[in-house]
């Protein structure tokens, strides 16, 4: 019962990180990344899609990301959504392929991306804390009905906050490392 409890604990904590990681991924620096583009969606044909199920997504120069749809027909809806998305970036189309130039990053802006990773870092914080609390729980009701211990409550809550702990260690450094990415000029 109680290693169910922590070890599904556990595995939810390491899910809101990697989601973390994913949303700290979209989040550009100075230099071309093709993970910037995970969160974009096109509408094409109705139907919503990511772009990297539409087109072959390419870094070949540090500031430049080239997308080559598959359909030549998704190229104008691939262009609109990216205009559309909060990366600042300006697509250009050749009627082939679609060049989006990654300028270098103002001091300004590369505050703001701080901002913004700082904000989702404490959103990931705020994520583990909420599965400690549930699996707090789960232990109370568990010793309430006479299913574990006393003693054993309290170890299972010490390895708990041992977990979560260790968690928001980790989410820490992963937000510490990005920040470090994108104050290199």
């Amino acid at each position: 019962m109680i290693e169910d409890v922590i070890k599904d604990a556990e595995i939810r904590m390491t899910k809101a990180q990697q989601v973390l990681e994913r949303e700290l991924g979209s989040i550009r620096t100075g230099r071309a990344a093709t993970s910037l583009l995970d969160r974009i969606v096109v509408d094409h044909y109705g139907s919503q899609m990511p772009v990297n199920q539409l087109a072959t997504i390419a870094t070949p120069e540090a500031h430049l990301i080239t997308i080559q749809p598959w359909d030549k027909g998704a190229l104008t809806s691939i262009e609109k959504a990216i205009q559309k998305s909060d990366l600042g970036l300006n697509p250009s189309n050749d009627g082939q392929i679609i060049r989006l130039a990654v300028p270098p990053l103002t001091e300004e802006r590369r505050k703001e991306f701080v901002k913004q990773v700082h904000k989702r870092v404490e959103d990931g914080r705020i994520a583990i804390r909420n599965v400690r609390r549930d699996a707090s729980e789960k232990l109370k009701q568990a010793e309430k009905a006479k299913e574990i211990g006393q003693d054993d409550h309290r170890r299972a809550s010490e390895r708990l906050e041992k977990v979560t702990h260790q968690k928001v260690e980790e989410v820490d450094s992963i937000g510490q490392k990005k920040e470090a990415d994108l104050m290199v000029v």
